[in-house]
């Protein structure tokens, strides 16, 4: 069976590797030059099935009003004339009760574990040079908490994990300390923390170029610079998509698809009537080219209070986080960006670098319960895997290993509400 997969993100990727392990002739079609370059070339590093509890939930709504108007608010809302964004708030108020923010977190975590068992059993069959290809580190992941009630509601969101599978243990403010050294200038600012041991970090673009690489060697085709323009259709079945080269128009036959496009898949799907809950969340990042031994963390951190998450990739540190719902716009913003710079010296006044921190932002796929969109969709012959939102990286080889199990007929294995 002949398979189309839509965009080489990490995502894509990772389907293209699953579904060639599982047999199907595999062909990857991207517009950049290379896999990794747009969603998942500088995200915040982390394998999180910690970071579970979804944006929303009871507190997101009093949150949003807070943040309100400021510039170097952790999620910022632009206003503007947007009805895909008013569709999708909508549905985001919907989910923002208890029972369905518990139900969401049961499915993300389910999910998110089953894909950090699926990566773990992929480095040990590609071997231990391809975990050190990516900055592979196994430490966990420490969250740490600077507001009281914070830090309770983390608690409680905790032990709700701990039902679900997860080992996420709460730990207070000196054990945090244990935990990474390097915060002890910020010891008089925290309150307590929750630690996740089997928790990983890594570089998702390294990795996701290795795994192509991997990919490609094993036989899987891959267009890069390549626009696709839209889906073939013939006789209410998709069969292949149209793509741009430089001799002009041509097709790419198939007998399936898979639409792994990120925040481009809703655009790229609406003029066939497929209407699906995928809205682009901006998010940054800063890249610091760490001095050597300066007092920088090894384990990986989430500052939930200001949505940042630190990780290390080698010699380098990733700093990451924020989320403007501004449509499709990616210009850098320097408020935003100066804001993620002050707080990693705030928490580590003693830290170094060398050069210019390096600024990116990337579009995250959001749906508004934060679950991915998973399985076939009403489109005979086209399958989705998109809409991770910020847990691309954590949930990809999950996704895929769970959307080549559908492929072939057969149910996959974590507890999830694919479609």
């Amino acid at each position: 069976m002949r398979v189309l997969v839509l965009g080489a993100g990490v995502v894509g990727t990772a389907t293209a590797w699953y579904l060639h392990q599982a047999g199907f002739q595999v062909t990857v079609v991207e517009r950049q030059t290379g896999a990794g370059l747009e969603t998942s070339f500088a995200n915040g590093g982390q394998i999180s099935v910690s970071h579970a509890e979804p944006w929303a939930n009871p507190h997101a709504i009093l949150q949003l009003l807070k943040w309100a108007g400021k510039e170097d608010a952790p999620l910022l809302v632009r206003p503007r004339m947007d009805l895909e964004l008013f569709r999708w708030g909508l549905r985001f108020l919907r989910e923002c009760t208890p029972g369905r923010t518990r139900e969401n977190i049961h499915a993300i975590v389910n999910l998110a574990l089953y894909s950090r068992q699926q990566l773990q059993a992929l480095r040990q069959t590609l071997g231990p040079d391809f975990g050190a290809a990516y900055d592979c580190l196994e430490k966990g992941i420490l969250h740490i908490y600077t507001n009281p009630k914070e830090y309770q509601e983390a608690v409680e969101a905790a032990k709700l994990m701990q039902e679900f599978g997860l080992d996420r243990k709460p730990v207070d403010a000196d054990a945090c300390v244990e935990l990474e050294p390097s915060l002890a200038d910020a010891r008089p600012m925290l309150v307590g923390g929750d630690y996740t041991a089997s928790d990983e970090s890594g570089d998702a673009h390294r990795f996701t170029q290795a795994l192509a690489a991997r990919a490609e060697a094993a036989g899987v085709k891959f267009h890069y610079a390549t626009p696709i323009t839209d889906l073939r259709i013939q006789d209410g079945k998709v069969t292949g998509v149209f793509i741009e080269t430089d001799q002009g128009q041509d097709v790419l036959e198939a007998d399936a698809c898979v639409v792994a496009l990120g925040s481009y898949s809703a655009p790229f799907l609406r003029p066939h009537g497929l209407h699906i809950p995928v809205y682009p969340a901006k998010g940054y990042s800063a890249t610091l080219n760490l001095v050597p031994d300066t007092c920088a963390p090894t384990v990986s951190l989430t500052d939930d209070g200001h949505k940042i998450v630190f990780s290390r990739l080698g010699h380098r540190l990733r700093v990451a986080g924020t989320a403007e719902f501004n449509g499709f716009n990616l210009d850098l913003n320097e408020v935003r960006c100066k804001a993620l710079i002050e707080h990693t010296h705030t928490l580590f006044p003693k830290l170094e670098f060398q050069g210019e921190p390096q600024f990116w932002c990337g579009l995250r796929p959001a749906t508004p319960s934060n679950l991915p969109l998973i399985g076939p969709s009403r489109l005979p012959g086209l399958w989705l895997n998109t809409g991770h939102g910020t847990l691309g990286w954590t949930m990809a080889c999950g996704s895929a290993a769970s959307l080549a199990s559908l492929m072939q007929g057969q149910r996959p294995s974590p507890l999830f509400p694919f479609l």
